[in-house]
């Protein structure tokens, strides 16, 4: 199977690590790609350089056998939306399974996506759920549940694309936004950071300024 988790970065954490690790244990990976997103469709552009994103992104997957990095959308000009990847991978992997891990929050706003519908039958949607989220969906989004949902992994390892997977292993309550935040205020937030990824973030005085 191939998987991938999207995503700013922003900095990345170990909420993402967490969820990351979660998503390989539970789903039986031999790997899993970070796909870093260059200018996000759904955010605000990163307010420090896609070549200090990746530093602390190559810090923190560093030691981890499971985890690699797909560059292709910091190599793809114009917005960032998740279905050009997914086009990508597929047309690369006729019938390889494709997993595409996001979080609750961004699952309940799937439906606002760019051409949602065609992105669910690129994959399979991986879902993991903070601490204080819940799954909260409505009309086409809440059918597609419906449909979509499985508890039984191998459906996803059978069918290349179009089973839904909520992954139920430990919480870590940590969000890029809140943690831009607290290094702004000089607060400190070592325990949401991998070691190295603080030292770098205090080396090169990120996050110091208004963005």
């Amino acid at each position: 199977m191939i998987a991938i988790f999207g995503g700013t970065f922003d900095p990345i954490h170990l909420g993402h690590i967490n969820m990351a690790q979660q998503c390989v244990q539970q789903c039986q990976l031999d790997t899993l790609y970070f796909m870093p997103c260059a200018i996000p469709a759904h955010k605000a552009k990163p307010g420090i350089s896609d070549e200090h994103r990746i530093n602390m992104l190559k810090l923190a997957i560093d030691d981890n056998p499971h985890f690699a990095i797909d560059y292709r959308e910091l190599n793809r000009e114009g917005a960032s939306y998740s279905l050009l990847s997914l086009e990508e991978l597929r047309a690369e992997n006729p019938a390889e399974p494709i997993m595409f891990l996001i979080g609750m929050d961004s699952f309940n706003s799937l439906d606002k996506w760019f051409k949602w519908q065609e992105i669910v039958k690129l994959c399979h949607i991986v879902v993991y759920q903070r601490p204080g989220q819940h799954c909260q969906v409505s009309g086409e989004l809440a059918a597609y549940k419906e449909n979509a949902v499985t508890e039984q992994l191998s459906q996803l390892q059978q069918a290349p694309a179009g089973k839904l997977f909520f992954l139920n292993g430990l919480q870590v309550n940590a969000a890029s936004s809140e943690i831009r935040k607290k290094l702004h205020l000089n607060n400190d937030i070592a325990e949401l950071l991998p070691t190295n990824v603080s030292h770098y973030i205090a080396q090169h005085h990120l996050y110091q300024t208004d963005e």
